[in-house]
């Protein structure tokens, strides 16, 4: 069963297993004491710092391991704005980061910070003249993703790291869906980065914090882990991390040219198999082996459910697969289409003939889905006679007010309006993206007694 979501967790890679086993004969003891155990795994635990720090580019003094790249991010995060702390209490983060920082800024937030989110374009990227507008004095620590977990799409850090440096900001980078294809270039001053991400066993993260970097660890401390990263060091693991994550760099750039044209393969096709389908994320600047579309439509959550009866194992940020049933705040800050999201992120070694027979199998799956939810098969039927149309969809999920309004539009002449009444969030975000791919007027939002009024006028 093709495995297609890499970018949760990767496989783990054959040399992780072969460290794994192997220092848990040698690495099992304490390595802070002088006995002759004690010292084995202490050099087992300095190799595998330098390795990764070598990876990271960064000093193995500079480099710390963690539980997991979220407490990477918490810890890199307080740190930092504990010992910025006289500078002042706020933090700029782009819109998109992953949930692990947008948690870090709220919990600034409710303890008296403040922070300011960076909008990115429609392709998920920030504009690093504008980011570097939201620095203020007050700025103590400022936050941007090496790409983009759910879009693949790749930030410019080394500029935004030179404008964060001129105004004597610290610049935190999660860089846990890039680590293993490469090192982040630019002038950062904090990285976190999680094992699993690049085929090393989970309960592994990374936080490297360059010297001269203000940092005050606010968890209680011990004399572990410089003091950033408190308990018994899991060397087994660390060692495995260390080894898988040098592993996969030897392997990345042939691995890199290879998954790019498999993800070409599948930006260039699935348009044209599956009608109604929006391709997110930059078309060049991205990660090598991701890939995220979107279907007009189609409840995500029995897309995913069905692709995985078909032996394909995909992830989603749509709204309908969310725990919380709000849309991904990802796809909500790049203003595309939330509903029928479909992330596939291909494991190293992954095949061709996979890949063909994913797509294959998708125009099917997409079609069923929307049958069962009554989604128009074909294009709109003539127009009435009516100017204005009202559609009733409160009370029912996304996709089922798009699917309405797509049903009726075509009721309406040429410059008739239909207005969708509605209290699905993500119908906010889905009926001007369903207008801008259908090239249909969006007029915008009304209160209504029970959610809102969106209204679109019919151009075509």
């Amino acid at each position: 069963m093709p495995y297609f979501d890499a970018a949760s967790s990767a496989p783990l890679h054959p040399v992780a297993r072969q460290a794994l086993l192997a220092s848990l004969d040698e690495g099992w003891a304490d390595p802070a004491r002088l006995y002759r155990e004690g010292r084995r795994a202490a050099l087992l635990l300095d190799a595998a710092r330098e390795t990764a720090a070598e990876a990271v580019g960064c000093r193995p003094d500079e480099l710390v391991f963690t539980s997991s790249g979220t407490r990477a991010v918490h810890s890199g995060t307080a740190g930092a704005l504990s010992g910025r702390r006289r500078v002042g209490r706020h933090m700029v983060l782009s819109a998109v980061e992953h949930s692990s920082v947008l948690h870090a800024a709220a919990s600034l937030e409710a303890a008296g910070g403040s922070s300011t989110e960076v909008a990115v374009d429609r392709t998920g990227a920030v504009d690093p003249a504008e980011f570097g507008r939201a620095l203020r004095a007050d700025t103590a620590l400022a936050c941007l993703q090496s790409a983009n977990h759910e879009v693949g799409t790749e930030q410019p850090v080394a500029r935004t790291a030179e404008i964060c440096a001129e105004a004597g900001v610290p610049l935190l980078v999660d860089a846990a869906q890039s680590l293993g294809w490469g090192p982040v270039a630019g002038r950062w001053s904090l990285l976190t980065a999680s094992a699993h991400k690049w085929g090393g066993p989970a309960g592994v993260g990374l936080l490297a914090v360059r010297k001269g970097v203000r940092f005050a660890p606010q968890d209680p401390v011990d004399e572990r882990e410089s003091g950033r990263a408190a308990g018994f060091e899991n060397i087994p693991a660390i060692v495995a991390a260390a080894a898988s994550l040098r592993a996969v760099r030897a392997e990345a750039a042939a691995e890199a040219v290879r998954l790019r044209a498999l993800v070409e393969r599948v930006r260039a096709t699935v348009p044209g198999l599956v009608p109604d389908v929006e391709v997110v994320g930059d078309p060049e600047r991205r990660l090598p082996h991701l890939v995220t579309f979107s279907c007009l439509y189609v409840d995500g959550e029995t897309l995913l459910h069905e692709l995985d009866r078909a032996g394909f194992s995909v992830s989603s940020g749509s709204s309908c697969t969310s725990s919380t049933l709000t849309p991904s705040h990802v796809l909500k800050a790049m203003g595309v289409l939330t509903e029928g999201n479909v992330r596939v992120s291909l494991p190293a070694g992954t095949t061709g003939d996979e890949v063909d027979r994913f797509l294959g199998v998708l125009p099917g799956v997409v079609a069923g889905v929307r049958a069962r939810l009554g989604a128009p098969a074909a294009p709109a039927p003539s127009p009435g006679t009516r100017a204005s149309l009202v559609v009733d969809a409160l009370g029912r999920r996304c996709p089922i007010p798009v699917i309405e309004l797509a049903k009726v539009i075509g009721e309406v002449p040429v410059g008739g309006t239909v207005t969708v009444l509605a209290d699905d969030e993500a119908a906010r975000l889905d009926i001007p993206a369903w207008c801008e791919m259908r090239e249909q007027e969006y007029v915008g939002e009304e209160p209504a007694d029970r959610g809102s009024a969106y209204v679109v006028r019919r151009l075509l």
